[in-house]
């Protein structure tokens, strides 16, 4: 049990082993904005990774001879997702939407990934952190506005 906890709390520190190495800092450094590569489709609800075909728009000239950009390059050419390791999971019952927080900076929720070359929770998506930034912004804390309100 006690290496289980150990090997939970390392994860947390140093992220999670991701299929490609990809640098928040970098990317952000450059220009590119969070909304650019984690669209809001559809009513908005949910925040999605960016398709392989947009990374190409750039990596087919920036550091194509990399082997990661090589098999980033290969999922964009079967138009198939990069396997993704999420970093942020809420619980199947909570509802929660991007679009009605979009107004809040992503950091807020997701730390300073400005400043990252590896994601890892670094903030609290506990009810009880919600809950407080609810309050301080003048926010319901009603039920249901996040357990399941369909």
């Amino acid at each position: 049990m006690r290496l289980l906890c150990l090997s939970l709390f390392a994860l947390a520190l140093t992220g999670a082993d991701q299929p490609i190495p990809y640098s928040h800092k970098t990317h952000l450094k450059m220009g590119l904005k969070c909304n650019e590569c984690h669209t809001m489709p559809g009513k908005g609800e949910l925040a999605t990774y960016p398709a392989e075909s947009k990374c190409m728009t750039c990596h087919t000239a920036v550091k194509k001879e990399s082997p990661h950009i090589q098999l980033l390059a290969e999922y964009a050419r079967k138009k198939a997702p990069v396997p993704w390791v999420q970093v942020y999971k809420l619980p199947e019952f909570v509802w929660f939407s991007h679009k009605i927080h979009a107004v809040a900076d992503c950091a807020r929720c997701h730390g300073p990934v400005a400043e990252r070359e590896v994601i890892t929770k670094e903030k609290p998506i506990t009810m009880v952190a919600c809950m407080a930034c609810h309050d301080e912004h003048k926010a319901s804390n009603e039920c249901n506005l996040c357990h399941n309100p369909a």
